[in-house]
């Protein structure tokens, strides 16, 4: 009896193990995808919070995500798990970063474009201008609201396949992945800030015939008023177009980080 009790004691002892070392090495890949990541890695956002919600998110993704984690002994995963995994959860986390920074972009440009924001905003130590915050903060909320959560459970569950447990990423591939997404989130911004570039150029086209045709007019001061209304009425039409189409690229990031099809 007392063989059989201290055999029964063993195998739950070595299992307890293997599941705290499985839910430590998956909290390090969510871990650090939660210090980048959209909404739940904001800076208003308290620690506890974030380690919370980290620590919840790990306790679902463990059970899900068990086969594809090598077998461990010991109650900690091996050492350079916690350079992998982290690595790992940093490149699904600012694949997400990456698309919404290209709203803060998009505001940047559009309000640059429509003289709502001083020149090399973006570069100065200066906060952002208004309509990037906007655009920013309607983006982050349209993706909880449509259930960020639970993709983010999904896409955790997928990146074993896509980023194996373990194995670090090859330089030359991260790197090239790296210029992709930057690349891919100007482009995005661009797009999302081409009615307000559109709209700039016509607006000094027009202010440049009224110029020649009445020289003695001060266009600057009529036009001005003109340009700062015509950029808010812009961004209020035009936002509930553009963040469908900002939302398409977030959910294809959330599928596919790495930018495979």
């Amino acid at each position: 009896m007392n063989d059989t009790l201290a055999l029964a004691l063993s195998q739950i002892m070595a299992l307890s193990q293997f599941w705290l070392a499985a839910g430590i090495a998956v909290f390090l890949r969510i871990g650090a995808c939660f210090l980048v990541l959209p909404g739940f890695g904001e800076a208003m956002i308290p620690l506890r919070v974030k380690l919370g919600a980290a620590l919840a998110l790990s306790v679902l993704v463990t059970p899900a995500v068990l086969g594809d984690l090598p077998p461990m002994t010991g109650a900690m995963p091996p050492l350079r798990f916690f350079l992998t995994e982290a690595v790992a959860g940093l490149i699904l986390g600012l694949a997400l970063r990456l698309t919404v920074h290209a709203l803060q972009i998009a505001g940047t440009i559009a309000a640059q474009s429509t003289s709502l924001s001083q020149i090399m905003g973006g570069a100065s130590p200066d906060p952002q201008p208004a309509m990037g915050a906007i655009l920013m903060l309607s983006g982050v909320t349209l993706a909880v609201m449509a259930g960020l959560h639970v993709h983010l459970a999904a896409a955790f569950m997928r990146s074993y396949d896509l980023l194996p447990v373990g194995q670090m990423p090859a330089p030359g591939d991260l790197g090239a992945w790296g210029v992709d997404r930057v690349a891919a989130s100007f482009g995005l911004a661009l797009s999302l800030a081409a009615p307000f570039l559109i709209a700039s150029l016509l607006y000094n086209v027009a202010l440049g015939v009224i110029n020649k045709a009445m020289p003695q007019l001060m266009v600057a001061f009529v036009g001005a008023p003109a340009i700062t209304w015509g950029g808010l009425f812009l961004l209020l039409i035009t936002t509930p177009f553009l963040l469908p189409v900002w939302f398409e690229a977030f959910q294809a990031a959330l599928v596919a980080p790495l930018g495979s099809p």
